[in-house]
């Protein structure tokens, strides 16, 4: 009976303080709505947090009436991350020790525009502050995170028309000067690359090609621990290698480019007649349910997205592939035809076999990776004793998986 009680309080103050990161901050009355507890119940788990310092107490107003906003505890300073997508925007704060104090994502439109979208990130960056009781002067650093190549040291996108409207653009002025902090950027397959090597499915692994497959395709390539981001930052741009010489002309200007072929549009034109007008999250759940459709067109992807990837890896020989992004919820129906067309085109090393796997981070892949770049050249311009992030050129290379 005493294992069962003490089991379930295990439960309760697992559940509020995973209520108190999925909102950033709570009144005790909130909590009590948001988990079902009853309020002594709750009130006994913050005490007991509180004395272990798990969370932190701040006095507060609601309704016109004093009450204590619950947050988790921190220590001193929080990291920004931004993950600009093609249709969504994720924003998460993280403090020194990695840990995630609130978090919130929002759909974007198509073709959304760059003054729009950034404006909308810095607010959201501010309300997050808010949530967990903190301002921007306990804010270290921006972390950005975009669908496109980019020069890092001014946030361009490098290559013209593959982020429609985000041309000539330079991201790291821009938040810099809306939150008068550091700013750092960086493509998102970059991103996801370094949060899978540092805590996700490539943890232990030295050499990775982390492949992000949504709404477009992309991939970020680890040696040795570090980020290759290439002479011009394209490295890894697989979205835009040509599979069909036929084919149609790609966003970037060239013709029969990868995401012209597995890219959103042409995952759902073929679905049309048969399914009506879907998105790309009906596609993943269809098929992770058993339609027969939305498989085939996912296993097609799988498997040209699979020749790609072959031909990077016996160029860059990695020990591990891990796949991301949207569709890579839809598990080993992409996964299956892209390992069997990795294995058909990459010769047999009988010493080390090259692991294809899904990525343990999904979706948040990037966020995550945008945080760590913050936290990671934090680390670094504390060590060198840099005046600040942007000071430091390699940010996001250093350190071990």
């Amino acid at each position: 009976m005493t294992g069962s009680q003490s089991s379930l309080r295990g439960a309760n103050r697992a559940l509020v303080v995973e209520t108190v990161k999925r909102y950033g901050g709570l009144t005790q009355v909130e909590l009590t709505a948001a988990t079902g507890l009853s309020p002594a119940t709750v009130s006994s788990i913050v005490k007991e947090l509180l004395a272990a310092g798990v969370v932190d107490t701040t006095n507060t107003v609601r309704s016109g009436r004093r009450a204590q906003l619950v947050t988790i505890a921190r220590t001193t300073g929080l990291a920004a991350g931004v993950d600009v997508g093609r249709r969504h925007l994720r924003v998460a704060l993280a403090d020194v020790t990695r840990e995630i104090v609130a978090e919130q994502s929002l759909p974007l439109p198509a073709e959304h525009r760059a003054d729009t979208t950034l404006d909308r990130a810095a607010l959201l960056v501010v309300d997050l502050l808010e949530r967990v009781g903190a301002t921007l002067d306990d804010l270290v650093g921006l972390g950005v995170g975009l669908p496109a190549p980019v020069e890092p040291g001014t946030g361009l996108v490098t290559v013209r028309g593959i982020l429609r409207g985000w041309d000539e653009v330079p991201v790291v002025h821009v938040l810099a000067k809306r939150l008068a902090k550091p700013v750092l950027v960086d493509n998102e397959a970059n991103l996801g690359a370094l949060a899978e090597s540092r805590f996700g499915a490539a943890r232990g692994y030295q050499d990775v090609v982390y492949v992000s497959v949504g709404a477009g395709t992309g991939a970020g390539i680890v040696l040795a621990g570090r980020l290759h981001r290439g002479f011009g930052g394209t490295a890894g741009e697989v979205g835009h290698v040509q599979v069909d010489p036929q084919g149609r002309i790609c966003r970037c200007g060239s013709r029969g480019c990868l995401d012209t072929v597995v890219g959103y549009p042409a995952l759902v034109e073929p679905l049309a007649a048969s399914h009506g007008s879907l998105t790309l999250r009906d596609v993943v759940q269809r098929a992770t349910e058993g339609d027969p459709g939305c498989r085939q067109v996912v296993a097609d992807a799988g498997a040209v997205i699979g020749g790609v990837v072959a031909g990077m890896a016996m160029v860059v020989n990695p020990q591990c592939v891990v796949v991301g992004g949207e569709l890579a919820a839809t598990g080993e129906v992409l996964l299956a035809p892209m390992r069997e067309a990795i294995g058909r085109r990459v010769p047999l090393n009988q010493v080390a076999a090259l692991d294809v796997v899904t990525g343990e981070l999904g979706v948040r892949a990037s966020v995550l990776g945008a945080l760590a770049m913050v936290l990671e050249a934090t680390d670094q311009a504390a060590a060198t004793g840099a005046a600040e992030l942007g000071d430091l050129a390699d940010y996001g290379d250093g350190g071990g998986s």
